[in-house]
């Protein structure tokens, strides 16, 4: 079986990418695997190296390869026919050229559209919800397949150590931040979430506290956003420095920097995280967190599709997208994935113009309470408990014999 993937950015990759082809080669060791990243506004640049030295044999293709093979030009490593190609992240569009180059059947993951229909011979749905949304994008409903959420698979394999990570008690029965993985989390994030750290060692002498990072980011990135101390004013973080051993130095305080941050997770009391596909995972391994939803600086935030784009603008751009992301987001009662898949509030959320000092603040409270973490802990993990799985029944469909 020859199979061809495409995927975009660090949380594709991280969440649905590595999970999936873990499974493929448990079931199949002899499937070939080709992994195309295409164009993306937010990936790193370092997807296909990492896919490689994760698993070797696998071969991954950067996207200048992806640009030359939608171009009907020839790329070294990758085959002239497939017999299938996945969707997993960026533009539908691109997992469709893959497939019009290469041959074989298409499938997708969470999404479709109309025009891609009959395209697609199988749709992979997270849910119930996604089926329905699936259908609602005019996906025959003979089509979908409700397999469960990828990113669970991912989260609980990096806890487990199922892609190389070593056991870490960095962050044991204390407090994990995760600032994110983009440009402008990096940027302005990383330095703010080091003044919530600070004020964190304040209120909470002797309490482990860690900074996940992303391994598509490298150290050099993070260390001249932490020289920085934040990009943006109203970010309001703190310089500190990286240290050759992997710590964050700031004041004279020191936390660890964990690239495999779900396994020191899985035995943090508590998290404090931005928004994304981060809590879900979070939540699947029973840590409850403090989800920060910050509008300091509302044209920083990501948005898919030509806004993105006007808040490039010179002079005009960033009013209207500020404008745009403030509309937007007043229509949403929740920004935590997990309260919106319960329907009730189990994460703590805090959004708006955020000051550190108020997210350590909560992060603390919450963190002093070992009852409530605990109990929301447990209803979080019982939320996703069906959902896991998901690349086991992918894997599956995607190795049986392909329809001639």
């Amino acid at each position: 079986m020859r199979i061809a993937i495409t995927a975009n950015g660090p949380g594709e990759f991280a969440g649905w990418v590595r999970p999936l082809v873990a499974a493929l080669r448990a079931r199949d060791p002899a499937t070939e695997i080709h992994v195309v990243c295409v164009p993306d506004d937010f990936a790193t640049g370092h997807e296909a190296p990492y896919v490689e030295r994760l698993f070797p044999g696998v071969r991954a293709y950067p996207t200048s390869d992806y640009l030359r093979l939608a171009l009907g030009r020839g790329v070294d490593g990758l085959p002239a026919r497939v017999d299938r190609v996945q969707y997993l992240g960026g533009d539908l569009s691109h997992a469709v050229r893959v497939r019009a180059r290469l041959g074989g059947e298409a499938t997708s993951y969470k999404f479709s559209r109309k025009r891609f229909a009959t395209v697609f011979e199988r749709v992979f749905a997270v849910d119930e919800a996604n089926r329905e949304q699936l259908i609602g994008w005019g996906t025959p409903d003979a089509r979908i397949e409700v397999v469960g959420n990828l990113a669970i698979d991912g989260a609980l394999g990096e806890a487990a150590g199922a892609f190389g990570e070593a056991p870490s008690d960095a962050a044991r029965d204390g407090i994990v931040l995760f600032p994110g993985s983009r440009k402008h989390e990096v940027e302005n994030m990383f330095p703010m979430f080091v003044r919530v750290a600070l004020n964190l060692r304040r209120m909470l002498p002797g309490v482990p506290i860690a900074f996940a990072g992303s391994p598509f980011v490298p150290d050099d990135v993070v260390r001249a956003a932490l020289a920085r101390g934040g990009a943006h004013p109203l970010s309001y973080g703190a310089p500190a420095e990286l240290t050759d051993d992997g710590e964050i130095v700031a004041s004279g305080q020191r936390f660890p920097l964990l690239r495999a941050a779900m396994r020191a997770a899985a035995g943090a009391r508590l998290a404090v995280s931005i928004p994304g596909t981060k809590v879900i995972e979070l939540a699947a391994l029973g840590v409850p967190a403090v989800v920060c939803t910050p509008f300091n600086a509302p044209e920083l935030v990501v948005i898919g599709g030509p806004l993105q784009y006007v808040g490039k603008l010179p002079v005009i751009g960033t009013p209207i997208k500020r404008a745009a992301v403030l509309s937007f987001a007043s229509r949403f009662t929740h920004f935590a994935q997990p309260n919106i898949d319960a329907g009730k509030v189990l994460d703590v959320e805090i959004a708006g113009t955020l000051l550190p000092s108020q997210v350590a603040y909560v992060a603390a409270e919450r963190w002093r309470d070992p009852a409530w973490c605990a109990a929301t802990g447990a209803e979080l993990r019982e939320l996703y408990r069906d959902q896991a799985g998901a690349a086991e029944r992918m894997a599956a469909f995607l190795l049986e014999p392909v329809r001639s």
